[in-house]
């Protein structure tokens, strides 16, 4: 974790850390890919859980497919998001490598989606645990996204619903930091995994 870090904005500190993942190597992202998932998969919160929602990465966020068939294979169930045309999310069942398609709507990313059955955007308040994106989380728990505003609609989401899964966000060690701007909207996740560990708030 780093222990000092000047106030920076959230767009300066967007384009800051997205400019430190385009860095990575194709072999540095599958070794962080493989630690990530193994470290994930020690926490309770998912070895405990039924239902996992969850995202396909992107680009060079860090890997979730492996990951996503781990916790597949251990009898879970896995909501993956759809993304809508208002960047609202949709969930759907993941199936396996074979049942993702290209997102009708990709936007700037290629994004993969699950092609079954949707669900609808409640479905993710069934989850035991959500596996947030993100860019940054800081000692608080304040995690810094891309911006989209997607994941705050899921959490304001579960909030309204009154549901209380786990939320863990995915990111490389660099990326726990000292603080991350804070809007009122913005909710506090219980812990981060990272390819060397996991840290609690």
């Amino acid at each position: 974790m780093v222990a000092n870090q000047p106030p920076q904005g959230k767009t300066d500190l967007r384009r800051e850390l997205l400019a430190a993942r385009r860095a990575l190597s194709p072999d540095a992202l599958r070794t962080a890919a493989r630690a990530l998932s193994r470290s994930a998969l020690e926490l309770p919160e998912l070895t405990g859980a039924r239902t996992v929602a969850a995202y396909v990465s992107v680009g060079a966020e860090p890997g979730t497919r492996e990951l996503l068939d781990a916790l597949r294979a251990s009898g879970k169930r896995v909501l993956l998001p759809v993304l809508l045309p208002d960047n609202d999310l949709d969930w759907a069942a993941y199936e396996g490598p074979g049942s993702l398609a290209e997102a009708a709507h990709p936007g700037k990313m290629r994004l993969l989606e699950p092609a079954g059955p949707r669900l609808g955007p409640d479905a993710v308040a069934g989850a035991d645990a959500v596996l947030l994106p993100g860019l940054a989380v800081d000692r608080r728990g304040m995690r810094l996204g891309r911006g989209g505003g997607s994941y705050d609609r899921v959490l304001e989401r579960l909030e309204r619903a009154g549901a209380h899964p786990a939320l863990v966000v995915l990111l490389y060690d660099h990326e726990v930091v000292a603080r991350v701007p804070e809007e009122p909207h913005d909710h506090p996740v219980r812990a981060v995994a990272t390819p060397s560990g996991v840290v609690r708030f």
